[in-house]
């Protein structure tokens, strides 16, 4: 009889406890990186973070985490937007090279990772050859036009044969 009456007493706890720990999953879904993403580029993913997939969740802290082959990591807060579920984060790299994202949804176990992808060298900080390129171009043109109407010039003041 008190075997019968402890096996009803752990049937009846693991009964309880397998709905407590149900529901403790969400989706982490995210827009991935543009191409084209340089160093000190900000990339703010819309990151969508749904209970079992299908539900919504307010009220997160979500973060954003990146890291390199050196092992350098750095951590973006996201914010949650108007719409309930959708959280945004703004995301800087500092220097180019192999990253690798982890998303984490501040909701239990939830997180997801993305990467490696590369990130090119910072813009703005590119060669100068184009400028001097596009500056000869401008000056030959001048040159052209300026020949142009000396040769013009030149014809109207030739005096007719006659």
């Amino acid at each position: 009889m008190r075997v019968l009456v402890v096996l009803c007493a752990v049937v009846a706890a693991l009964a309880v406890a397998a709905p407590a720990s149900s529901g403790g999953w969400a989706t982490v879904g995210f827009e991935p990186l543009p191409d084209g993403m340089s160093a000190g580029g900000t990339w703010t993913p819309t990151i969508t973070i749904k209970q079992h997939g299908m539900t919504p969740l307010a009220g997160l802290a979500p973060m954003v985490e990146i890291y390199d082959e050196t092992g350098a990591v750095s951590r973006f807060d996201a914010t949650e937007t108007s719409e309930v579920g959708v959280y945004q984060a703004d995301v800087v790299f500092p220097t180019a090279g192999d990253w690798r994202v982890l998303i984490d949804s501040g909701f239990g176990e939830s997180r997801v990772t993305y990467g490696p992808f590369a990130i090119g060298a910072p813009s703005g900080g590119g060669s100068r050859e184009l400028p001097v390129v596009g500056l000869g171009a401008a000056l030959l043109a001048l040159v052209a036009g300026i020949g142009l109407l000396a040769a013009r010039r030149t014809r109207r003041l030739t005096p007719a044969s006659g």
